[in-house]
Parts: structure tokens; sequence; C-alpha cells
């Protein structure tokens, strides 16, 4: 029994004189191996990041043809029901552009009636229409306003057959009327001048009053008849009196300011003119001669 005690003391010895050192080696040099480990682990979290992002592209790469191949008769097929759904679109559109051209047609032969009875009531009459003007096209070539003067450069004069007072439009209605001329230039002044004053009439009610200008966006009515009505949205237009302007030229609409104030709003943007027509001859028109000449204010 001695001599097996004996044995297995001398192989536990053993053992721990070979540990021994090893242990104190590791203890030695574990930071390092720790390192080592961590950055072999970082490099493997990495090629396997690659690894993955390479069988992604390629499953892409094998994928993308599949689901081309796929989508074109789902995109045939959805246009296909696009165009149905169209043919049905057109198809009510026509139908109601027929009801709609049927109710023109009706109109049309209305007017043409009118027209024909009309046409024969001014033979009758004997009646010089209004509407025969003699026009002349210019470009707005500066912008003279100021603080007193609200006034157009306009690159047609004399040469052009442009006099003084002739009355200047676009296609929106009245801008104002020729103050001055030059043989290739004139100056128009506009309806918003204060030195502007134009003979109208309310196109509803029929009641007469003057268009003032007081250089704000919004001339006045001045010698409005009190007891005549008016509303808000009424259109105004020339009266024609006094032979300087041709009747039914359209200025714009009412926009009441208060009870004592009625302003008209002018259809005519003035901040966009880039064109105008000047109307330079039309029927019952008096001689410029009698018109007043325009001057700005002095300014005391």
């Amino acid at each position: 029994m001695h001599g097996q005690g004996d044995d297995v003391k001398y192989r536990v010895g053993s053992v721990a004189r070979v540990t021994v050192p090893i242990r104190a080696l590791l203890s030695r040099f574990a930071l390092i191996l720790l390192v080592l480990a961590a950055f072999g682990i970082m490099l493997l979290g990495k090629a396997e990041i690659i690894a993955v992002e390479r069988t992604r592209v390629a499953i892409l790469d094998i994928v993308t043809p599949v689901m081309g191949a796929l989508s074109q008769p789902i995109a045939t097929l959805s246009e296909g029901v696009n165009r149905v759904g169209h043919f049905f679109n057109v198809f009510d559109e026509n139908s109601q552009l027929r009801q709609q051209n049927a109710r023109l047609l009706h109109w049309q032969n209305a007017a043409l009636a009118l027209a024909e009875e009309n046409k024969k009531f001014r033979k009758m009459l004997n009646f010089v229409a209004e509407n025969e003007f003699k026009m002349s096209a210019a470009r707005v070539i500066g912008d003279a306003a100021s603080v007193f003067v609200r006034s157009l450069l306009i690159n047609a004069g004399k040469s052009s057959g442009i006099a003084k007072g002739d009355a200047v439009v676009n296609g929106d209605g009245l801008i104002g009327r020729v103050a001055e001329t030059g043989n290739r230039a004139a100056r128009v002044l506009l309806i918003t001048d204060l030195n502007s004053r134009i003979p109208v009439v309310i196109e509803n009610s029929r009641a007469r009053a003057i268009l003032a200008g007081d250089n704000s966006s919004r001339p006045k009515l001045e010698f409005f008849p009190s007891n005549a009505r008016v509303d808000t949205g009424d259109r105004v237009v020339t009266s024609g009196h006094g032979g300087v302007f041709p009747a039914g030229l359209a200025v714009g609409r009412i926009a009441k300011e208060g009870d004592d104030v009625i302003r008209v709003f002018p259809f005519a943007d003035f901040d966009q003119l880039e064109y105008v027509r000047i109307i330079t001859d039309f029927p019952g028109r008096i001689s410029s001669q009698f018109i007043p000449s325009i001057r700005a204010p002095r300014v005391k």
C-alpha cells in the first residue's frame, strides 16, 4: 500500500512540474493572445460580410432577368386595362360632347336668325355700327409711371396714324388713351392716372358715371346717380359720350369700398402689358383738337 501511494504522489508532482511553466507562460502572453483572437474574429466577420454581399449580388443577377420577364406580361395587362378604361371615358365624353354640340347648334341657329333680323333693322334705320374700328398695333417699350403719373411708352406714333386722344386697348379691355405723340413713339395715359376721366356706363343698370383715376390700382366712379342700382361684380363699359371713346369698350367690374365710394377693378393687368392696340378711328369720333392737354401736376 505504501508503494502505491508514493507512486501517485510522484505522478502528481511530475504533472505539476510540467503545467506550472505552461501556466506562467500563458499568463505572460494572455493579453497578446486575446488581441490576436479578437483580430481574427474581426477578419472572419468581415470575410462573412463580403461573402454575403457577393452571394446577394449573384442572386440579384440571376433573379433580375426572371423578374423582368415576369413583369412584362403584367405591364401589358395593366396597359390593356388602362386602355379599356380610357375607351369607356372617351365614350362618355363623346356622349356629353354630342349633347353639348346639339345645344350649341340650337343657339347658333338662333344667333344667325337674330343677326339676320338685326341686319335688316339696321338697314331700315340707316344705323352706323360703331364696331367698325380702324386699329394699329404697338409694343410697350417703357413704363413712364411715377408718383404723380401712370403712363406707358409705345413704339408707334404719328407715322403709324396714331393721334392724341386715341383709345388704347388690349385683349382684356381698355387701358387708357394717347396723351402725347411723336413720329415713332407715343405716351399712353392709363385709366388709373389722376388726370384720367372717362365716361362710362354700368352694363346692367345703364347708369352713367365718370371713371376717375386717382393713381391707385382701382379707379373710382364719380357723378354716379344716387338712386341708381349697382351691385358688386357688374360690368363697366365706355358709354361713348363725347365722341372720344367708342361705346362698349370693356373697362372692369364694380368693386365696392364703403357706402360713399364705388371703385372699379380693371380687366387689364397693367403689370403685364406687352402689346396693345390703338383705335385710330371709329364712326362718330370727335376730332382730337377738342381734347384738352394732359399735364402731370406740379410738385409744390
